[in-house]
């Protein structure tokens, strides 16, 4: 009988990812980007069949994919080394050369859809208006373009065309929790929510007829819900709505008039069917806890890219007949009973304000006694039950994890999200802080056997958390993360600067307010070793922020690693790299042991 080694936790650095698919009309073959190769390329498989090929060898992450209405091409848009200025390529269904259809160095190109006859591409960019964007409509046969939407008061996306292309749906970007929808009809543009100066959000609008639109808002709730507006009555009304549930994606099916639907609840998803002519809502069940993404084809069958706790990302189609997985990734040698589901808990925080979280707890074989505090990025971001081969690969090795979804935090209503906007350092430290004493009060985590890391508001948080409770901490580890929210707020994307008085503060108004806030404030404080991980492409939080503190720290002799990443930006476009951090991550916590 042979026996073999338990699976080791360079296992779980070799799980691999994907970042988006598409599925052509006739449903024969399914395009997906993912870095099987080591490096994020685009693959496909000729469908019934699921045995993956290379399309390209750009090496490059890709952001969006569509096949026009023939599936005689593919229109995909990628980034270089993760600088976030996404380029717009097209190529052939059995793949080879990129090539160039709208690409401009330095600018951005974003949200692509092409014509309904498949002959005009339509997208926005900002390589004219750094600040506001502007829509672009490009004939891809005779080359001409025309700007067709002007950005103004806001950062401007153009996501969708009527059906006889009479009208556009825009979005005006003002945070993360004032966005306005708006149809543009000749020179007028008609806002499809009955109030624009109060304060609420649109995520998603869809046509399914030339004058009738459905959209996912939260205009005078606190949840966002199914609405309908009609174009030629400019009439606005509610049709459905999901207690303590967040509406947040839609796709339409015109064949069965159908409206498929996701929405937050907390850490999970949900999937539902809304059938326009009856007002039937039905539930599905899907075999992911976190759905990324979703198609549905011109049969009716769904394809869902979506991962769990313990599962990956993988690409699933669901016939009559039930679900079917069309990739099979997951941790090499690690079978899913080896993996830890996460306990959901709620504790009360500071003013009493309920924070719900994620606690993995090792199994007890593996334990080393020892809990990661992991604020999560955004911030208005959460942590879900989805698959973190970070996560993953710590908990098998014998770390705790726990996850709080502080104030700011999506899925638990608009009055919530709202919370951290004008308070990056005050309420959502202080949950974290009560997070961990409710921890140790009941026996899950000891006073001298906590270490801290997260990545960018995350990495923020655990700076800012270092210099003022460093007392809870053994070791603190710091990726891509802000350190002075005076210098952050002018480094970030222009498109980004309009939106950072509301979500951070005004540097002259609040300016005590934001110094209090600022990780760098606080570097004598800062007296527990250190590593703090950089991208040089990173276009969110620059390099400059990583240089400054890690300087400022070794001046006073403090203990710090300092990782950058010369060809990464705000994460991890290649293997080579993840795999890198991660060892080094593993290492500079077993160090403190």
């Amino acid at each position: 009988m042979l026996n073999f080694a338990k699976p080791e936790v360079e296992q779980f650095f070799q799980t691999y990812g994907i970042e988006t698919f598409a599925v052509s009309p006739d449903e024969t073959q399914l395009v997906y980007s993912t870095n099987i190769s080591g490096k994020y390329n685009l693959w496909a498989m000729d469908l019934p069949r699921t045995f993956p090929y290379p399309l390209t060898f750009h090496n490059q992450s890709c952001q969006k994919l569509i096949y026009d209405k023939n599936g005689h091409f593919i229109v995909t848009v990628s980034d270089h080394n993760g600088d976030e200025n996404g380029q717009i390529y097209a190529i052939p269904p059995q793949g080879g050369h990129l090539k160039e259809v709208r690409k401009v160095t330095g600018a951005k190109h974003e949200h692509p859809f092409l014509s309904k006859n498949g002959k005009r591409l339509y997208y926005t960019s900002n390589k004219d208006d750094e600040t506001f964007m502007k829509g672009y409509v490009y004939d891809l046969e005779t080359g001409k373009e025309d700007i067709v939407i002007h950005g103004q008061d806001a950062f401007t996306i153009m996501f969708d065309i009527s059906p006889e292309e009479n009208s556009f749906l825009i979005l005006k970007f003002f945070s993360n929790t004032y966005t306005l929808a708006y149809a543009k009809c000749n020179n007028e543009e008609i806002l499809l929510t009955p109030d624009k100066e109060v304060q609420h959000t649109v995520s998603e609008a869809v046509y399914v007829s030339e004058t009738e639109i459905y959209l996912l808002t939260n205009y005078d709730s606190d949840f966002s819900y199914l609405a309908k507006f009609d174009l030629k009555s400019k009439e606005f009304h509610k049709v459905l709505s999901i207690e303590k549930e967040d509406f947040a994606q839609m796709n339409y099916d015109k064949t069965t008039q159908m409206l498929y639907l996701v929405s937050k609840k907390g850490v999970h998803d949900n999937l539902y069917t809304y059938e326009i002519t009856s007002d039937r809502l039905e539930k599905i069940h899907t075999p992911v806890s976190i759905i990324d993404q979703f198609v549905i084809a011109r049969s009716g069958n769904i394809y869902v890219q979506g991962s769990s706790s313990t599962s990956p990302m993988n690409i699933y189609k669901k016939t009559s007949e039930g679900w079917n997985s069309l990739t099979n990734y997951g941790v090499p040698g690690v079978k899913r009973e080896e993996m830890v589901e996460p306990e959901v808990v709620t504790y009360q925080s500071f003013d009493d304000l309920p924070i719900e979280a994620l606690l993995f707890r090792p199994k007890p074989e593996n334990d080393n006694g020892h809990v990661i505090l992991f604020p999560h990025g955004g911030p208005q971001k959460a942590v879900r039950i989805s698959f973190s081969s970070l996560i993953s690969f710590l908990v098998y090795r014998g770390y705790s994890i726990f996850a709080p979804n502080f104030r700011g935090s999506p899925g638990y209503g608009s009055e919530f999200k709202k919370m951290v906007e004008g308070d990056w350092g005050y309420g959502p430290r202080l949950d974290n802080i009560k997070g961990l004493e409710w921890l140790i009060e009941r026996g899950y985590a000891s006073r001298d056997r906590v270490f801290l890391m997260g990545g960018s508001y995350g990495g923020y948080m655990s700076l800012l958390l270092h210099g003022r409770h460093s007392e809870y901490f053994k070791a603190v580890v710091d990726i891509f993360g802000p350190s002075n929210l005076f210098s952050f707020i002018h480094s970030v994307p222009d498109h980004w600067k309009p939106v950072m008085k509301q979500l951070i503060g005004d540097p002259v108004k609040d300016q005590e307010k934001m110094k209090e806030d600022s990780p760098i404030t606080y570097l004598e404080e800062m007296t527990k070793p250190m590593l703090i991980i950089q991208g040089a492409q990173d276009s969110r939080v620059v390099k400059a922020e990583s240089d400054q503190i890690v300087e400022a720290l070794r001046k006073i002799n403090r203990d710090v690693d300092y990782i950058v990443l010369e060809n990464e930006g705000h994460g991890f476009s290649k293997k080579s790299n993840e795999i890198h951090v991660y060892r080094k991550v593993l290492e500079f916590f077993d160090r403190y042991l």
